[in-house]
């Protein structure tokens, strides 16, 4: 069942430009993987007209929470909708991360909002993975204190310098000791997505990035987020969002 309508338990801003989003689906639904994203419906008017995309963040026996941020119309007017409101919701939508093999070690990668991605990833590793986690400043930190609580290790940086390690993601990474027992699985900007992949390829490491596209309809119809492969176009929501490291030609 892709389509369903969901409770609003919680709303709540966790800084000042996102938020943290709880539903209830009111009729039995698939379990989701991480990786995983569901097309949320904003309103009830034709403006906007397409629901958009949010990642898992994780799901509870009854609920399911997603993290976004505010940052056009579709957003700012779902930071205004209300415990007991009632929304439209299709999913869960796209492919999973792969879960590693017993001879990898996890090594997560995100970048400001990219840890909607990975954290319900995560969270299924049972205390495995490690976490470079980067961001422009400490405002943009997302979920820290639960996070510290589900990895093995927690690296951090700010391009500012409030928080962390100063500098990039891609500083701390170019620091971190990484072999060919790590396994990556990244999320994040586009041009950190692109440098973690050129990382990973002149290193020879195996790895999984997540992509983020506009999308119109979410169940591949409208070819609208379709990105250039090694195997030719694929679309973000039907293929992905999740890709072999070494799949995407950048």
């Amino acid at each position: 069942m892709l389509h369903f309508k969901a409770e609003i338990k919680e709303n709540i801003p966790v800084s000042k430009n996102h938020y943290l989003l709880t539903f209830t689906p009111l009729a039995k639904t698939p379990v989701p993987l991480p990786g995983q994203f569901y097309m949320i419906g904003i309103g009830n008017s034709c403006d906007p007209l397409l629901k958009r995309p949010f990642s898992i963040l994780t799901k509870s026996d009854d609920s399911i929470r997603i993290l976004y941020r505010i940052k056009g119309k579709g957003t700012t007017l779902m930071k205004e909708m209300k415990t007991g409101t009632v929304i439209n919701v299709m999913g869960p939508l796209g492919n999973s991360y792969p879960i590693p093999k017993k001879k990898h070690t996890p090594l997560i990668i995100a970048g400001g909002i990219g840890i909607a991605s990975v954290f319900y990833l995560a969270e299924k590793l049972k205390g495995k993975a490690i976490v470079l986690y980067g961001a422009r400043g400490k405002h943009e930190l997302l979920m820290l204190d639960e996070l510290r609580g589900l990895v093995k290790e927690l690296h951090i940086s700010t391009d500012d310098g409030s928080y962390g390690k100063k500098g990039t993601i891609i500083d701390l990474l170019n620091e971190f000791h990484v072999n060919d027992k790590h396994l990556i699985y990244a999320c994040g900007p586009k041009g950190m997505i692109r440098a973690v992949s050129e990382f990973a390829l002149e290193k020879g490491l195996k790895g999984y990035i997540s992509l983020e596209e506009n999308m119109a309809c979410g169940i591949g119809a409208c070819m609208g987020c379709a990105v250039k492969t090694l195997k030719g176009y694929k679309r973000v929501c039907k293929e992905g969002p999740v890709f072999n490291i070494k799949d995407i030609l950048w």
